[in-house]
């Protein structure tokens, strides 16, 4: 690829890292232009396959929509996606589900869940020294840093 390609790519990095998988069950929010209004949409459904790589990286998410199974292919980088978040990991050992294809029901289209914890990238919140609230720490009394116990006055009566 052109050296020059390469670098305009880099400058138009939306999202670096992957957070999902091929199996994973996501849900996509994306942007909807109409007219002069937009609006927020969601797309929710199981990733059949991962194409490409880098800032070129497309997803293709299959869902059931009335009993009929609806495909739909999106741009990792695309500025339409507004937020992608993973709702369950899934456990597969392919590259792509195109076997997802036949299965007409959602029990036989069901995916066994991961036990893996799935940690998206901007849901934690980050810690900085703003943030983190120091905890009291109470003084270790020991024999030797101790205080020595200082004498009380006794109360003077006068002589008579």
């Amino acid at each position: 690829m052109n050296e020059t390609i390469r670098q305009f790519e880099k400058t138009q990095v939306i999202r670096k890292a992957i957070p999902f998988k091929v199996g994973d069950t996501v849900k996509v929010s994306l942007r909807i232009k109409e007219g002069e209004k937009e609006r927020i949409q969601a797309y929710e459904g199981v990733v059949i396959g991962l194409q490409g790589r880098g800032p070129r990286m497309r997803f293709t998410v299959r869902k059931l929509s009335y009993g009929v199974g609806v495909e739909k292919t999106f741009f990792y980088q695309s500025p339409m996606i507004k937020e992608l978040k993973v709702l369950r990991s899934g456990k597969v050992r392919r590259g792509k589900l195109f076997y997802l294809r036949e299965k007409l029901t959602k029990k036989g289209a069901r995916i066994q869940e991961s036990k893996r914890a799935v940690k998206v990238p901007g849901e934690e919140i980050a810690e900085t020294a703003a943030t983190q609230v120091p905890e009291p720490v109470a003084p270790v009394a020991t024999e030797s840093s101790a205080p020595a116990a200082t004498p009380v006055p006794a109360e003077t009566t006068p002589k008579a």
